[in-house]
């Protein structure tokens, strides 16, 4: 079984995620888009058991248009987003795949939120938009 590594900018907050993700995805929505600092934000799922979190982590809790609640964990030091979970998948842990730092790491498979990319931004032809 394949572990991951991802961590913070400081390496202060530290993840490791055992096995492969359940989904990869990118985020075109406005507030992945802030919460970046990018034009989309890219996550691999994995399932909750298979997370090793070390480190202290500050939470802040946002609520989607879904009307969702949504945790997201960063490192009070560096202020690098290492994990989020949402409140209906609680069995799921998404992590921004920059966290990881692996340009190996596999491709996203699906797309969503696609009426706010920008323009410029070109998906792989054969992912799967939502």
């Amino acid at each position: 079984m394949k572990n991951r590594n991802a961590a913070c900018s400081c390496g202060r907050l530290q993840l490791v995620a055992s096995g492969d993700p359940v989904r990869i995805s990118v985020c075109h929505c406005l507030a992945c888009q802030r919460r970046t600092g990018s034009v989309f934000g890219e996550q691999a799922r994995f399932p909750a058991d298979a997370i090793a979190i070390r480190g202290t982590a500050a939470r802040y809790v946002r609520t989607a248009d879904s009307g969702t609640k949504i945790s997201y964990y960063f490192c009070p030091n560096c202020g690098s987003t290492v994990y989020y979970q949402s409140q209906d998948q609680q069995d799921l842990i998404a992590v921004p795949v920059g966290a990881f730092a692996d340009p190996a790491f596999p491709a996203p498979r699906v797309s969503v939120h696609e009426t706010r990319k920008h323009g410029w931004v070109a998906m792989p032809p054969d992912i799967e938009r939502e």
